[in-house]
Protein backbone atom coordinates (compact mmCIF):
# COMPACT_ATOMS: atom_id res chain seq x y z
CA UNK A 1 0.00 0.00 0.00
CA UNK A 2 1.49 3.50 -0.81
CA UNK A 3 1.63 6.34 1.71
CA UNK A 4 -0.98 8.28 0.29
CA UNK A 5 -3.77 6.19 0.94
CA UNK A 6 -3.10 5.69 3.89
CA UNK A 7 -4.28 9.35 4.70
CA UNK A 8 -6.23 10.43 1.93
CA UNK A 9 -10.12 10.30 2.47
CA UNK A 10 -12.52 8.23 0.62
CA UNK A 11 -13.69 11.53 -1.52
CA UNK A 12 -9.96 12.22 -2.12
CA UNK A 13 -9.26 8.81 -3.34
CA UNK A 14 -12.04 8.77 -6.14
CA UNK A 15 -11.09 12.30 -6.97
CA UNK A 16 -7.70 11.04 -8.11
CA UNK A 17 -8.80 8.11 -9.43
CA UNK A 18 -11.56 10.61 -11.57
CA UNK A 19 -7.82 12.74 -12.66
CA UNK A 20 -5.89 9.71 -13.85
CA UNK A 21 -9.06 8.36 -15.65
CA UNK A 22 -9.63 11.82 -17.85
CA UNK A 23 -6.09 12.49 -18.22
CA UNK A 24 -5.72 9.18 -19.43
CA UNK A 25 -8.76 9.55 -21.52
CA UNK A 26 -7.21 12.89 -22.91
CA UNK A 27 -4.12 11.61 -24.01
CA UNK A 28 -6.27 8.64 -25.94
CA UNK A 29 -7.98 11.59 -27.85
CA UNK A 30 -5.24 13.30 -28.54
CA UNK A 31 -3.54 10.50 -29.95
CA UNK A 32 -6.79 9.99 -32.24
CA UNK A 33 -6.52 13.93 -32.78
CA UNK A 34 -2.88 13.56 -34.18
CA UNK A 35 -2.94 10.09 -35.71
CA UNK A 36 -5.40 11.89 -38.31
CA UNK A 37 -3.72 14.58 -38.82
CA UNK A 38 -0.15 14.20 -40.27
CA UNK A 39 -1.38 11.47 -42.91
CA UNK A 40 -3.71 14.43 -44.53
CA UNK A 41 -1.29 17.73 -44.03
CA UNK A 42 1.12 16.69 -47.39
CA UNK A 43 0.37 20.76 -48.27
CA UNK A 44 1.42 22.04 -45.02
CA UNK A 45 4.83 20.27 -44.48
CA UNK A 46 6.09 22.11 -42.42
CA UNK A 47 3.62 21.14 -39.72
CA UNK A 48 4.54 17.23 -39.93
CA UNK A 49 7.36 17.42 -37.86
CA UNK A 50 5.55 19.10 -35.19
CA UNK A 51 2.85 16.44 -35.36
CA UNK A 52 4.66 13.44 -35.44
CA UNK A 53 7.02 14.54 -32.47
CA UNK A 54 3.67 15.33 -30.73
CA UNK A 55 2.05 12.04 -31.38
CA UNK A 56 5.12 10.41 -30.10
CA UNK A 57 4.65 12.67 -26.84
CA UNK A 58 0.90 11.50 -26.51
CA UNK A 59 1.35 8.21 -26.66
CA UNK A 60 4.01 8.58 -24.11
CA UNK A 61 1.52 10.52 -22.13
CA UNK A 62 -0.55 7.77 -21.98
CA UNK A 63 1.73 5.00 -21.13
CA UNK A 64 2.25 6.88 -17.89
CA UNK A 65 -1.10 6.93 -16.66
CA UNK A 66 -2.36 3.84 -17.92
CA UNK A 67 1.13 2.54 -15.46
CA UNK A 68 -0.54 4.46 -13.03
CA UNK A 69 -3.58 3.43 -12.15
CA UNK A 70 -3.14 0.09 -10.89
CA UNK A 71 -1.65 1.54 -7.74
CA UNK A 72 -4.95 3.59 -7.56
CA UNK A 73 -7.39 1.20 -7.85
CA UNK A 74 -7.69 2.73 -10.93
CA UNK A 75 -9.24 1.69 -14.42
CA UNK A 76 -9.83 3.44 -18.40
CA UNK A 77 -12.52 6.00 -18.63
CA UNK A 78 -16.02 4.41 -19.30
CA UNK A 79 -16.16 7.23 -21.83
CA UNK A 80 -13.01 6.41 -23.60
CA UNK A 81 -14.73 5.52 -27.16
CA UNK A 82 -16.62 8.83 -27.27
CA UNK A 83 -12.36 10.95 -26.46
CA UNK A 84 -11.31 8.34 -29.26
CA UNK A 85 -14.00 9.27 -31.51
CA UNK A 86 -14.37 13.31 -30.81
CA UNK A 87 -10.42 12.97 -31.55
CA UNK A 88 -10.67 11.08 -34.60
CA UNK A 89 -13.52 13.99 -35.85
CA UNK A 90 -11.68 16.78 -34.69
CA UNK A 91 -8.47 15.74 -36.46
CA UNK A 92 -9.63 14.92 -39.58
CA UNK A 93 -12.40 18.05 -39.55
CA UNK A 94 -9.27 20.23 -39.00
CA UNK A 95 -7.08 18.98 -41.57
CA UNK A 96 -10.07 19.20 -44.40
CA UNK A 97 -9.70 22.99 -43.29
CA UNK A 98 -6.29 23.82 -43.40
CA UNK A 99 -3.41 23.86 -41.44
CA UNK A 100 -3.86 27.41 -39.81
CA UNK A 101 -7.13 25.22 -38.28
CA UNK A 102 -5.01 22.36 -37.44
CA UNK A 103 -2.36 24.48 -35.17
CA UNK A 104 -6.15 26.03 -33.86
CA UNK A 105 -7.30 22.88 -32.75
CA UNK A 106 -3.72 22.23 -30.87
CA UNK A 107 -4.37 25.54 -29.41
CA UNK A 108 -7.85 25.40 -28.39
CA UNK A 109 -7.14 21.63 -26.73
CA UNK A 110 -3.89 22.66 -25.31
CA UNK A 111 -5.41 25.84 -23.37
CA UNK A 112 -7.48 24.00 -22.12
CA UNK A 113 -5.68 20.49 -20.93
CA UNK A 114 -3.21 23.46 -19.13
CA UNK A 115 -5.74 24.94 -17.14
CA UNK A 116 -7.13 21.76 -15.80
CA UNK A 117 -3.70 20.20 -15.18
CA UNK A 118 -2.56 23.28 -13.17
CA UNK A 119 -5.74 23.03 -11.01
CA UNK A 120 -5.18 19.18 -10.50
CA UNK A 121 -1.20 20.03 -9.54
CA UNK A 122 -2.80 22.50 -7.08
CA UNK A 123 -4.74 19.73 -5.76
CA UNK A 124 -2.64 17.00 -5.84
CA UNK A 125 0.79 18.52 -4.37
CA UNK A 126 -0.33 17.63 -0.66
CA UNK A 127 -2.32 14.36 -1.78
CA UNK A 128 -0.22 12.44 -4.00
CA UNK A 129 3.15 13.68 -4.76
CA UNK A 130 4.28 11.07 -7.04
CA UNK A 131 1.17 12.18 -9.62
CA UNK A 132 1.89 15.09 -8.89
CA UNK A 133 5.32 14.89 -10.28
CA UNK A 134 4.22 13.04 -13.42
CA UNK A 135 1.55 15.37 -14.30
CA UNK A 136 4.26 18.35 -14.24
CA UNK A 137 6.28 16.37 -16.75
CA UNK A 138 3.74 15.66 -19.00
CA UNK A 139 2.50 19.44 -18.84
CA UNK A 140 6.15 20.93 -19.76
CA UNK A 141 5.96 18.79 -22.79
CA UNK A 142 2.33 19.79 -23.35
CA UNK A 143 3.53 23.56 -22.82
CA UNK A 144 5.22 23.07 -26.30
CA UNK A 145 2.28 21.65 -28.44
CA UNK A 146 0.76 24.38 -27.26
CA UNK A 147 3.53 27.43 -27.92
CA UNK A 148 4.13 25.78 -31.32
CA UNK A 149 0.68 26.36 -32.39
CA UNK A 150 0.32 29.85 -31.27
CA UNK A 151 3.45 30.76 -32.75
CA UNK A 152 2.80 29.28 -36.25
CA UNK A 153 -0.19 30.10 -37.17
CA UNK A 154 -0.63 32.19 -39.51
CA UNK A 155 -4.17 33.04 -39.58
CA UNK A 156 -6.66 34.43 -37.20
CA UNK A 157 -10.30 35.09 -38.52
CA UNK A 158 -13.98 34.70 -37.15
CA UNK A 159 -14.26 31.03 -38.73
CA UNK A 160 -11.23 29.99 -36.97
CA UNK A 161 -12.24 31.51 -33.55
CA UNK A 162 -15.06 29.90 -33.71
CA UNK A 163 -13.21 26.58 -33.84
CA UNK A 164 -11.03 27.42 -31.08
CA UNK A 165 -14.85 28.02 -29.05
CA UNK A 166 -16.16 24.96 -30.56
CA UNK A 167 -12.83 22.63 -29.43
CA UNK A 168 -12.87 24.20 -25.96
CA UNK A 169 -16.20 23.62 -25.64
CA UNK A 170 -16.12 19.99 -26.50
CA UNK A 171 -12.88 19.39 -24.60
CA UNK A 172 -14.64 20.73 -21.36
CA UNK A 173 -17.40 18.85 -22.31
CA UNK A 174 -15.55 16.01 -22.16
CA UNK A 175 -13.63 16.60 -18.95
CA UNK A 176 -16.62 17.03 -17.27
CA UNK A 177 -18.64 14.01 -18.08
CA UNK A 178 -15.23 11.75 -17.56
CA UNK A 179 -14.82 13.08 -14.17
CA UNK A 180 -18.29 12.84 -13.64
CA UNK A 181 -18.41 16.63 -12.21
CA UNK A 182 -15.16 16.44 -10.24
CA UNK A 183 -13.39 18.94 -12.07
CA UNK A 184 -15.85 21.31 -11.62
CA UNK A 185 -15.54 20.33 -7.82
CA UNK A 186 -11.89 20.92 -7.74
CA UNK A 187 -11.91 24.05 -9.18
CA UNK A 188 -14.41 25.58 -6.51
CA UNK A 189 -12.26 24.26 -3.75
CA UNK A 190 -9.30 25.62 -5.22
CA UNK A 191 -11.09 28.96 -4.92
CA UNK A 192 -9.22 31.41 -2.03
Amino acid sequence: MTAFTLVLSAQERLTISRILRVNHAGEYGAIRIYSAQPALTGRAADTQPFLHETLSHEREHLKKFADLMPSRGTRPCGALPLWGLGGSVLGLLTVGLGRNAVLTCTEAVERSVHRHLDQQLAWLVERDPALAQTIREIQCEELGHLTFAVNSRTADGWGLQALDRLVTAATEVLIWLSTYGASARMARDLQP
